[in-house]
């Protein structure tokens, strides 16, 4: 065990914005919690209008969320803004308690809104990740005074630890962070800065360590540790199965949270009363509203960076309040999907549907030889319809709990401040290499899902399988497209997998090749297994195993037609 000096940093809430008029509001239960009405100035500010409602863990009045910059910004298009400390956390009082709280208090919070003579009534929720959560919870109480929502990367399954579903034999992987988010923004009323030590295991034991150090247990960590009790999110029933609003979902590209708000779209696709109201805005960007067409290097922004930031993630849903809100356009003015096609114009598409219609499958076989080769009917590529191998190598290479596959940024939610170049990880012997050939004379526009058929095993009882694919410039320098992780709890014999890569609109230029990176590991963005088959927090011995791949794995894709009439500027 190591013993190193055990350093963290409490953080309590910052100043109240003198901007704004405080109020505490109470809860169906006597709880009250810390709430911030910013009126638009002016006559406008006097008479009854539409308001914006933000709840969110991160401190209402802290650097992070810079609420009186979004707060100035939307007041300024004639709209209230309400801004809240969700339950527990700064200046709110109540337990704190991650995620079960949030659709009883949306609802009273927003009962209360109504009573307020600056409110018509009228209210739409805005915010990125937990406070794109808070929407989501709201929207499941039913409460009529909500008329529209957008939640910006996030998802209903925010956060939530992996499980393997009935009849399923893999599952999704748990992120680092997964475990750490109660013990570090949901430990009290204040959050905490600190680091696992990732050098020494058992890693739990750094968590035991921290809360030893502040002398109080996270009720949020004790409900995850050992034995995670399933937590009641929406004790209303689902969002989807609430009064469908009008909803703009932002997603990112390179945002780490994207698979969950993916899933909900899908689950949205299901219910054609929730589809008709569905509009997407999907962007460039990562978790922190990094841009890939920016070249943003700036871990610290300013406030010329902050007000850019809340212009550009503000301004779509201001447009969709417009109309949703204040009826000031008719409903078919916002089209239904804006997409960012990477690596093309600045400017955003518009189209019907996602993905957009005028696509063609692609679909790609990894070689025995390390190639990503185009499949065809004569060439199959290796799987026959079992998923067994038919004349296909088996590829094979070492996982090492010692010396794990590093992840290629130390920040994931801010994957694009870094935009790493992975190149080096061609040269590790843990790691399975395809390339293609390279694009031309034409740009490859690859648009829609991505997925990765592979059969995979291992000698140890458990095994992850992780798929990175890559734009490999003429230079060599390769870049993250997307990518797709599996854990298979039981690894008896070969398992036929679906790895999910998620969805891309991504433009491979001339002279750039894709590339398709096969490992075990991605440490420590993602918990790594031991090799003995033991949970990776608590396990302290280590094994090697040998992982295997079969050849003939398929990359499956979709390209953009050049004659894609729809396509258009959305800007």
């Amino acid at each position: 065990m190591s013993t190193r000096t055990f350093e963290y940093e409490r953080v309590g809430p910052a100043p109240e914005s003198p901007r704004a008029e405080q109020r505490m509001v109470r809860m169906r239960d006597g709880v009250r919690l810390a709430t911030e009405v910013y009126l638009p100035e002016g006559d406008a500010g006097r008479e009854p209008g539409p308001t914006v409602l933000i709840r969110l863990p991160y401190d209402k009045d802290g650097s992070y969320t810079f609420i009186p910059l979004i707060a100035e910004h939307v007041t300024a298009r004639g709209y209230r803004v309400v801004a809240q400390d969700v339950r527990g956390k700064f200046r709110s009082e109540g337990e704190t308690l991650l995620f079960v709280n949030e659709a009883r208090d949306g609802h009273d919070t927003l009962a209360w809104i109504e009573q307020q003579e600056w409110s018509d009534g009228i209210v739409g929720m805005w915010g990125d990740s937990y406070y794109g959560y808070t929407q989501w919870a709201a929207v499941s109480s039913g409460h009529p005074a909500l008329r529209a929502i957008s939640p910006r990367v996030t998802g209903t399954r925010l956060g939530e630890l992996p499980r393997l579903a009935p009849g399923a034999e893999a599952m999704e992987v748990e992120m680092g962070v997964h475990r750490l988010y109660p013990v570090t923004m949901f430990h009290s009323n204040d959050s905490f800065h600190w680091e696992v030590d990732w050098s020494s295991r058992p890693y739990i034991a750094s968590v035991e360590r921290f809360l030893e150090e502040v002398g109080e247990r996270s009720i949020s960590f004790d409900q995850w540790w050992p034995h995670p009790v399933v937590l009641r999110r929406f004790p209303d029933g689902s969002p989807f199965d609430a009064r469908p609003v009008p909803v703009l979902q932002t997603i990112g590209w390179w945002d780490n949270c994207a698979p969950w708000q993916w899933a909900d779209h899908a689950e949205i696709a299901k219910r054609p009363a929730w589809a008709l109201n569905e509009y997407l805005l999907i962007d460039s960007i990562d978790h922190e509203g990094y841009h890939l067409a920016r070249g943003e290097r700036v871990a610290e922004r300013g406030e010329a960076e902050l007000r850019r930031l809340v212009a550009e993630s503000l301004d779509p849903t201001l447009e969709f309040f417009d109309v949703f809100l204040r009826g000031l356009a008719p409903a078919d003015s916002i089209p239904r999907v804006r997409w960012h096609l990477a690596h093309a114009e600045e400017e955003l598409r518009a189209a019907s549907s996602w993905p957009p219609p005028g696509v063609a499958p692609l679909t790609l076989v990894a070689t025995a030889d390390g190639r990503l080769a185009p499949a065809s009917e004569e060439a199959p590529g290796g799987l026959d319809a079992t998923g067994a191998g038919a004349d296909a190598g088996l590829l094979r290479w070492t996982h090492d709990p010692d010396d794990l596959v590093p992840s290629p940024v130390g920040n994931a939610f801010a994957f694009l401040l870094e935009s790493p170049d992975e190149r080096a990880w061609a040269q590790r012997d843990d790691v399975l290499v395809f390339d293609g050939e390279p694009v031309g004379p034409e740009p490859l526009d690859l648009v829609g899902a991505v997925a990765l058929d592979a059969v995979a095993g291992s000698d140890g009882p458990a095994f992850d399988l992780f798929a990175r694919l890559l734009d490999v410039s003429p230079d060599g320098a390769a870049h993250l497209i997307a990518r797709g992780q599996l854990h298979v709890p039981r690894a008896d014999g070969e398992h036929a997998l679906r790895l999910d890569l998620g969805q891309v609109g991504y433009r491979l230029r001339p002279g750039h090749r894709l590339r398709l990176h096969v490992a075990s590991s991605d440490f420590p963005e993602y918990m790594p297994q031991p090799g003995t088959g033991e949970e990776p927090w608590s396990a302290v011995a280590v094994r090697r195993n040998e992982q295997t791949l079969r050849a003939g794995a398929r990359l499956t894709l979709s390209t953009l037609a050049d004659n894609f009439a729809e396509d258009a500027s959305a800007s």
